[in-house]
């Protein structure tokens, strides 16, 4: 029992990363109906970013976090603006386009900070927590909160907020949502900029977790994608719930079936999306015909 709710505990923490990610790819889809496939690309920018402030500059993480979802959230700005002529054009350009902008994204990080990636140590001490008999690692805990904070804060954004209402409109109907006067083109900008600072807070704080590489966005992207879908690709609440499922999963797996745990873990997801296609909580996208 006490290994089961380790296992829990440390998938919920590598899952609350996933559900960062989810949650960018859902923000962009459901207010564009766009799959932004260079967002795998973002978060490995994201995470040498931060650990660039971490390390190198020796900023306090959390400061080091803060540049990085900045740095990154301009990222994104660019992505939307450089693609929003073709919105109107061909869709299927601009999703091509996102390809384009992660190789290049890719590209640039082995410019930058070489091939070899690096360890990130952690910003709290090391030696677990014993809570209730369970032994846990500070910085899951740390994980977690961060990341609950943020799925709060994006919801609040939404349901109470004039420029969320305004991009919910969006999600729901372009040309209503322009006929009311809402700036359509400013809730797509808007749309990337959160999700790319997303993708960074995903990657800032996976780095402790993880190894720091040029080819860790590409299996993160895939996993919050997949969570993304499993909980109702464009809906937000889904992503939090599929990504936290997806990590969970993950962390059980791993400790079943070692080196099969991902393909245990697709298989599961397969076998959940073939009953519900639309998954957990329905998708939610704009009109692109």
């Amino acid at each position: 029992m006490q290994v089961t709710l380790q296992t829990l505990i440390g998938g919920l923490s590598l899952g609350a990363v996933y559900a960062l990610v989810a949650m960018g790819f859902s923000l962009v889809y459901r207010t564009m109906g766009l799959v932004n496939f260079a967002h795998g690309n973002v978060v490995t920018i994201g995470a040498y970013v931060a650990s660039t402030f971490y390390m190198s500059a020796k900023l306090p993480f959390a400061l080091a976090m803060v540049v990085a979802i900045v740095v990154t959230g301009l990222v994104g700005f660019v992505i939307e603006f450089v693609l929003r002529p073709l919105e109107n054009k061909d869709f299927d350009l601009m999703l091509i386009g996102t390809i384009g902008f992660g190789i290049v994204l890719d590209a640039l990080a082995i410019i930058i900070w070489g091939a070899t990636g690096r360890a990130v140590p952690s910003p709290v001490p090391a030696a677990p927590i014993d809570l209730f008999g369970l032994r846990i690692r500070t910085y899951d805990l740390v994980v977690l909160a961060i990341a609950a904070a943020a799925m709060l804060m994006l919801m609040l954004f939404l349901q109470r907020t004039k420029r969320g209402a305004a991009m919910q409109a969006v999600a729901m109907d372009h040309e209503a949502a322009t006929a009311v006067g809402i700036h359509v083109g400013r809730s797509n900008s808007i749309a990337f900029v959160i999700g790319a600072g997303l993708a960074a807070l995903a990657g800032g704080l996976v780095g402790p977790m993880l190894y720091v590489s040029p080819t860790m966005g590409g299996a993160l992207g895939i996993k919050g994608f997949a969570g993304a879908i499993l909980g109702g690709f464009g809906s937000i609440p889904g992503a939090i719930v599929g990504g936290l499922a997806i990590g969970v999963l993950d962390a059980f797996a791993a400790g079943h079936f070692q080196g099969y745990s991902e393909l245990v873990t697709f298989l599961v997801f397969t076998a959940v999306i073939m009953v519900r296609p639309t998954g957990l909580f329905g998708e939610r996208t704009v009109n692109r015909a």
